[in-house]
């Protein structure tokens, strides 16, 4: 849906909760198609990014992970690898 929300899941140190905040209100905006609401949206806007934060903090806390853990480093690693790689497949 939205390549710019990261997957939260199964890192050391673990999610923090402004993290898990911060994907919410992307999925929010992305959902509602709004970068920031009017001020009668507000309080709608952030009951939605509150329930979808609680909502991941629990998936996140229940998931039992079955890959190995991942570092912020790593997948900043392999961010630009694949920034590399699309700048290779770029014509011109």
């Amino acid at each position: 849906m939205c390549r710019n929300i990261r997957v939260p899941y199964n890192f050391e140190p673990p999610t923090t909760p402004e993290e898990i905040r911060a994907a919410a209100a992307q999925f929010v905006r992305k959902v509602s198609g709004l970068r920031k609401p009017s001020q009668l949206d507000q309080a709608v806007f952030d009951r939605a990014i509150d329930e979808v934060a609680g909502a991941t903090g629990r998936l996140l806390g229940s998931l039992r992970a079955r890959t190995e853990v991942r570092t912020r480093e790593q997948e900043r690693e392999r961010a630009r690898e694949r920034g590399r790689r699309r700048e290779d497949l770029r014509p011109g």
